[in-house]
């Protein structure tokens, strides 16, 4: 259609247009649509050569067009100007008589490519704006899940048996490891032993990158560090603060990055037992050996509140985001959940022995372990466990007196179907919960040497760490000397497989 010198085109479809080849273009919606509607765009190019051209084509006088005239003394040159003129140029001639397209043409072809452009732009962007969105949605949903305790992404059966050879060992403690604790971005370990030493580890390298060192009993007044067996430690969410308690009743924080010491916290009378941060703040709990847990504000070096309830002395402690925290109350057998705001707690029973260790999957599952051999699953919902399996490490003694393996320490991945449990059966097992927790498969069990009395799963599920020692963490009732006195890295490999995600 053309309008005085202008052309006006209604196209879906375009790519590319450049300034040198139209002067001026003019982009206006059809009816009430909006302007980034590409398929009802009108285009109004203005031509100014438009008029120009077509005086050029008029006739010139003689009822032949000059284009037509041109054409013609073409055809009437000499035989010998034919014969003279060269192949290749005669070729090229008549290839570009061929593809000869008017400005009209030129105009209208290239402002179809500016379209196409905008078209695929437009595609992109709105395919871009719906993956955003789905992956906003996903974590969304994830988020939601996770705070009500109700998320669980089935990765166990991913998992693939570690090679032997890829397990690593760092040798540094002389006496048995009794707890660690992994930083939140991944890169270091600190583990604490009966040595009363700390020690920061490197990951990748597996060197040590410092170490706070024990002191002799008696050396408290002068000696900044641990003087008693380390048995806990915990470090917050952001990775600004070590907290770890020892025999000596005390509870010193650290910054883990320098090693410096910060805070030391007196109050509990008996042995600090468990040590756990507030996820997202630094809020910290402890429990002790004198039945009690405690609760302090780091930021304001300050003592909270005191909470009583155990009948024996606690020997775990964990929690995550909510306001409470778990606790395993050793040989009450009885595990409890301290919800802090309401002042209030939930006791339950299960376990025939003392509960010696206690790790929460979620917000309202854990799992627990003890000197009864077994592994229990609990939901915050029920009074007895969900799931248990007995002698889960199996047996020892003489025909007609065997004992279970005491589990000595469990771990879970958080929000996730996998847990590992240790003991001293010379083996780390690793177990697939099953669908909403119910049920306990054995997976694979890793070889390793010695009382396992310490586990944590890296954040991201990428490896599993063990800390081991010819001794159990709380006493010296066996010794098993072929034992190393050391960390395990255990990597965690997967099969490529999309995760799955239960409600």
């Amino acid at each position: 259609m053309e309008l005085f010198g202008s052309t006006v085109l209604h196209l879906r479809q375009a790519e590319a247009i450049t300034e040198a080849d139209v002067h001026d273009v003019q982009i206006s919606p059809l009816g009430d649509s909006t302007a980034t509607s590409i398929d009802r765009v009108i285009i109004l190019c203005q031509f100014p050569s438009l008029r120009s051209q077509r005086a050029s084509n008029a006739d010139d006088g003689k009822g032949r067009s000059k284009k037509f005239s041109k054409r013609m003394d073409e055809e009437i040159s000499s035989d010998s100007e034919n014969e003279s003129a060269d192949p290749n140029r005669k070729q090229q001639e008549n290839e570009d008589d061929e593809i000869e397209e008017t400005p009209q043409e030129k105009k209208l072809r290239l402002a179809k490519l500016y379209l196409e452009q905008l078209r695929e732009e437009e595609d992109k962007k709105a395919e871009q704006e719906s993956f955003e969105a789905d992956l906003i949605a996903g974590r969304l949903q994830d988020d939601v899940l996770e705070q009500k305790g109700k998320l669980q992404r089935l990765i166990a059966k991913e998992l693939i048996a570690p090679d032997p050879a890829e397990i690593r060992l760092l040798r540094g403690h002389k006496l048995p490891v009794t707890c660690l604790v992994i930083t939140p971005d991944e890169k270091y370990i600190f583990s604490a032993s009966k040595d009363c030493s700390i020690i920061k580890w490197e990951v990748e390298s597996g060197k040590k990158a410092q170490k706070i060192a024990g002191g002799r009993k008696g050396t408290e007044a002068r000696h900044v560090g641990h003087t008693a067996h380390v048995l806990c430690m915990a470090i917050s969410s952001d990775g600004k603060y070590l907290a770890s308690g020892d025999m000596n009743k005390l509870i010193m924080i650290w910054d883990p990055m320098t090693c410096k010491h910060l805070y030391k916290f007196k109050g509990h009378r008996d042995a600090v037992s468990g040590l756990a941060f507030r996820r997202g703040t630094h809020t910290l709990y402890s429990a002790s050996h004198d039945r009690s847990i405690k609760v302090w504000s780091v930021d304001e070096n300050a003592y909270v509140e005191t909470l009583f309830g155990h009948q024996d002395m606690i020997t775990g402690l964990d929690c995550l985001s909510r306001e409470r925290c778990v606790t395993a109350g050793g040989r009450d057998r009885t595990v409890r959940v301290w919800k802090i705001a309401e002042e209030s707690q939930l006791v339950f029973h299960g376990h025939e022995g003392s509960i010696d260790c206690i790790q929460l999957i979620n917000e309202e599952h854990m799992v627990t372990g003890g000197d009864d051999g077994s592994i229990s699953i609990w939901t915050v919902n029920k009074k007895k466990p969900v799931s248990t399996v007995k002698q889960a490490h199996g047996s020892h003694g003489n025909t007609g007196l065997e004992q279970p393996y005491w589990v000595s320490s469990v771990a879970a991945l958080h929000n996730s179907d996998i847990v590992a449990s240790g003991s001293h059966n010379s083996a780390v097992q690793l177990w697939k919960c099953g669908q909403g927790f119910r049920g306990l498969e054995p997976l694979f069990s890793v070889p390793m040497t010695g009382f396992v009395n310490s586990l944590k799963f890296s954040n991201s599920g990428k490896f599993l760490v063990a800390g081991v020692g010819q001794e159990h963490r709380l006493g010296r009732w066996w010794r098993i000397k072929e034992a190393r006195n050391g960390i395990y890295i255990i990597p965690l490999k997967r099969q490529a497989q999309e995760q799955e995600v239960v409600q």
